[in-house]
């Protein structure tokens, strides 16, 4: 399931073959975007902000007949992974491993394809536009103004909000998503339905979700448990299975905050005692 650490290491990826390249063919397969080309255009870099990707790139006026008319404005390609949407590289003439029509945008250099599989979203933004876009977003745990102290103010505005769903919530912190939610919470030691106030140390679970996106932001295999095979993470996925620590048999429940956003949650009724209650 892509989350922050996922999306960071496609933007790298990306960034390594697309960075400072001439784009020799573009093609955007979205309607509302269908017509844009950046053939001949630059790419500047591509960077990763929560769950988001962003490739960034402008026309080269030496090279591209387009530069002149429509000025020398950067644009961004602006995607989101959601449930089922990656980026693969590949090299000139390598088969895709996805079925083509499954593809929502391709970028290719001198040497190299850059494809978009299944993305949730895509949209092709001007560079003013970019900060309305993702502006948005709290502090990005894995980005260089990771800002811990911020992301507690935001996640402690809204007192009486469920932690299971502060956690979600792009606004407060970015990155996050049902998996690291899930661990993160049992981690804590708190139960999903816990109210923010009623979190024992709220600064402390903030920077245990930095330590383990910066743990796993490097490795193709996500793990809480330290174990890198068999057992990756404590709760998430284990429904009626026991708890790795006390052998509780893990819960199973759907929560959101309303009937069309539900989303799983796992935890250990041992381990994580439901403190405080939902008004």
């Amino acid at each position: 399931m892509p989350e922050g650490d996922t999306v960071w290491r496609a933007a790298g990826q990306l960034h390594r073959i697309l960075a400072g390249q001439q784009l020799t063919g573009c093609d955007i397969r979205v309607p509302r975007f269908a017509a844009t080309d950046f053939t001949g255009d630059r790419i500047l870099e591509v960077v990763s902000r929560g769950k988001h990707l962003l490739i960034r790139g402008e026309p080269d006026a030496a090279i591209s007949d387009r530069a002149s008319s429509r000025g020398a404005e950067p644009w961004t390609i602006h995607s989101h992974l959601k449930m089922e949407g990656l980026w693969h590289v590949y090299g000139r003439g390598e088969p895709w491993r996805r079925p083509a029509f499954k593809a929502r945008c391709v970028l290719e250099t001198a040497d190299r394809i850059a494809v978009g599989f299944e993305l949730g979203f895509l949209q092709v933004l001007s560079a003013t536009e970019e900060a309305a876009a993702v502006g948005h977003l709290g502090p990005d745990l894995l980005g260089p103004d990771w800002d811990a102290p911020e992301a507690v103010r935001r996640l402690a505005s809204d007192p009486d909000r469920p932690i299971g769903l502060a956690l979600l919530d792009q606004r407060n912190l970015a990155g996050l998503g049902n998996v690291y939610r899930c661990e993160l919470c049992f981690l804590a030691g708190v139960h999903p339905l816990t109210p923010v106030a009623a979190v024992p140390n709220l600064p402390r679970m903030v920077e245990l979700a930095h330590r383990l996106l910066q743990a796993n932001k490097n490795r193709s295999t996500r793990s809480t448990t330290g174990r890198l095979r068999g057992d990756t993470l404590w709760v998430y996925g284990r429904d009626r299975r026991r708890c790795l620590r006390c052998s509780t048999a893990v819960a199973h429940d759907q929560v959101g905050d309303n009937e069309l956003e539900l989303r799983d949650v796992y935890y250990c009724p041992h381990c994580q005692p439901h403190r405080g209650h939902i008004a």
